[in-house]
């Protein structure tokens, strides 16, 4: 940097030394002359205290500033040039006083740009606090030279100079997309990546939260990812105090979701495991870390959830050493048997070790398998490895954060977790291969709210991912999983309770693993089913979208599911909204109306609600035969329904 500050400022020393000397041997102006003379010389000691603080000095204002005092002083060597003109060079050489007044109000402003720059270069101890002003070079764009002065301080002033400045950058960026974009491109990202790894917890958050503001657009984030973001924010993630963290995981949200191919670069730096150990700290109880497991190691140590004597005992826990190295208190208070059984279940299937000792819980005790024990009845054996194990992941000190910041913590890290697997099937793999689904069933029914849509909103792009990508379908939601059925029973339970922001989502998520469930998994339907009677159009919007995908050929189960979906009264909801919802309904109702048909078409069902007379009536509809789908379904539909029911077993037709 001081280098390229001293070769940036060679050529302007150059022409103001040969200003001053130049201006003695004019024959003409000699007046206007020495004046340019005197402002050369102010200027030219100002430009050689720059080159001795080189190393001290912001590269790009110093640039812009430079550059145009060159300018200046180039023009000011010409007009000294021509004052020296002699004989004929003189006849044809014309001066105008306004000339002189023009370069020496030139030469004023880049006294004072250049005086702005020493002092916005210079720690305010040392300039004692004077006010700094604007420099004329932003007469035109005021803004601009705020953003200098702040980066200025970010790069060279005390840490809560520094703070107070990422602060400050924070408001900018938040107020206008455009100054986001001036603070990037006025080198803004490296200081600030530098105060949130270096920087006290307050500029820490100030700056990940500028950083998280800036990353608006590919362009940006990209630039922010190559300057080194993912290694900064995951550090901070391991070691940062958690009310950083919580500004952390929002601000990789943010970048993830404004630039998705950034997602890998955050996955290379141990950021999902990162994640995924906030949202299971306190939610599920484990013996180890949070570690996504390979292929190699896909073990998991033993994992229980808290008691309900120890989960309503609100004292801090890490006081009692053996209690420590055991569990890890659950803030969302007691769990019901059902969750506590799918938790102690699946692990036991992941841990066959923990499988025999449950299933031989009552036998005596055997000295040689100790080490199979469940870790409270183990703790002697096991508590210098749990101790290393817990501090392995960080969360030393996490336990005495108060429950609105633990809460906000996991709402932060799930929508990071979101926005991060979204569209990615190896992140969604090694999301579903840690605890993490298990977690967010657990979230879903027991976190605070803010935790809980974060939570579904993270499940619904990974059950999207799992709809796309069959291997991954089939190895993270095979009905056989208890984690699986837990988290499908969440989306059950959110959808016959009907009255939240959770709906969607968990409607979508239940559509996306259509293909997953069994011919007997008849629970899934019916909640669906009913929510085509008098809900909001843009949730049986939903709902149909998700009955088609169970009822579409692509599914292996269609014709069984279409039998469930008339046997829980589709037929009598679609027929009406065939006939009278609006477009957005419409269309999809008659797709799945045609899917039932197709599949079902000698159905009593069907023919007592007259789906055949339906059909016929949509195929006159114009704006419906427009869409290609429905017309193609229309032809099918109507050719099996006149085969089997054209007479109709009671006549209807």
């Amino acid at each position: 940097m001081a280098d390229i500050v001293k070769q940036i400022l060679t050529r302007p020393i150059q022409l103001a030394d040969q200003v001053v000397k130049q201006a003695d041997d004019t024959n003409s102006f000699k007046q206007d002359c020495l004046e340019i003379k005197g402002k050369c010389e102010k200027l030219v000691g100002l430009l050689r205290l720059a080159a001795r603080a080189s190393s001290d000095l912001y590269e790009r204002p110093t640039r812009r500033i430079i550059d145009d005092t060159e300018q200046v002083l180039d023009k000011a060597l010409t007009l000294i040039f021509k004052c020296k003109a002699n004989g004929i060079r003189r006849v044809f050489t014309i001066i105008q006083a306004a000339a002189f007044r023009k370069i020496s109000v030139q030469l004023e402003n880049s006294i004072s740009d250049v005086s702005w720059l020493l002092r916005v270069s210079t720690p305010s101890d040392a300039r004692d606090d004077e006010y700094l002003g604007l420099p004329p070079i932003a007469a035109n764009e005021p803004i601009l030279c705020l953003i200098w002065e702040q980066i200025a301080i970010l790069c060279c002033g005390s840490v809560d100079e520094r703070s107070d400045a990422a602060a400050s950058l924070v408001s900018l960026a938040r107020d206008n997309d455009r100054y986001g974009k001036l603070i990037i491109e006025e080198g803004g990202i490296t200081p600030l990546l530098k105060l949130a790894k270096e920087g006290k917890m307050e500029g820490q958050e100030n700056a990940s939260r500028a950083i998280g503001l800036l990353g608006r657009d590919p362009e940006s984030v990209e630039e922010i990812v190559n300057a080194g973001v993912c290694n900064v924010f995951a550090k901070i993630l391991k070691e940062g105090h958690m009310k950083v963290q919580i500004v952390v995981a929002w601000a990789v949200s943010e970048l993830a979701a404004h630039h998705p191919k950034c997602q890998d670069h955050f996955a290379q730096n141990n950021t999902i495991r990162l994640l995924v150990s906030h949202i299971a700290f306190e939610t599920i109880q484990e013996h180890s870390k949070y570690t996504i497991p390979t292929k190699q190691n896909m073990s998991i140590h033993t994992v229980v959830m808290a008691n309900s004597s120890n989960t309503t005992n609100n004292k801090n826990v890490m006081d009692d050493d053996k209690y420590a190295h055991d569990h890890i208190h659950n803030p969302m208070g007691n769990e019901s048997t059902q969750m506590h059984n799918i938790v102690a279940d699946t692990m036991a299937m992941k841990n066959p070790q923990l499988q025999t000792n449950n299933s031989n819980k009552n036998s005596q005790h055997d000295p040689h398998k100790s080490n199979q024990q469940h870790p409270h009845h183990s703790h002697h054996q096991h508590q210098k490895h749990s101790h290393h194990a817990l501090l392995g992941t960080s969360i030393k000190g996490r336990e005495y954060e108060d429950p609105a910041t633990k809460a906000q913590m996991k709402a932060m890290a799930a929508r990071a977790l979101r926005f991060l697997c979204a569209g990615n099937v190896s992140i969604c793999k090694n999301i579903t291969e840690s605890r993490a689904l298990l977690c967010f069933s657990v979230l879903l029914e027991k976190g605070e709210e803010d935790v809980k849509y974060h939570s579904v909103m993270a499940l619904m792009e990974i059950t999207l991912m799992a709809e796309q990508n069959a291997e991954l379908r089939r190895s993270s939601f095979k009905p056989t999983a208890q984690v699986a059925k837990a988290v499908v029973d969440q989306f059950v339970r959110i959808i016959k309770q009907a009255d939240s922001e959770l709906l969607i989502p968990s409607i979508k998520s239940l559509g996306n693993l259509a293909r997953t469930f069994r011919a007997t998994e008849t629970r899934i339907i019916a909640p669906l089913v009913s929510l085509l009677d008098e809900q909001e159009p843009e949730i049986t919007c939903e709902a149909l979208h998700a009955l088609e995908k169970f009822a579409c050929p692509d599914n292996f189960l269609h014709d069984v599911h279409a039998k469930t979906i008339i046997d829980e009264g589709g037929a009598k909801h679609l027929v009406p909204l065939v006939y009278f919802g609006e477009q957005l309904i419409q269309i999809p109702s008659l797709i799945l109306l045609c899917y039932i048909a197709i599949s079902l078409p000698d159905n009593e069902s069907l023919a007592q609600e007259e789906v055949l007379k339906v059909v016929e009536w949509a195929t006159k509809q114009g704006h419906l035969m427009q869409v290609p789908i429905v017309e193609e379904l229309l032809s099918e539909g109507k050719k099996r329904l006149d085969l089997f029911q054209s007479r109709g077993s009671k006549g209807i037709y």
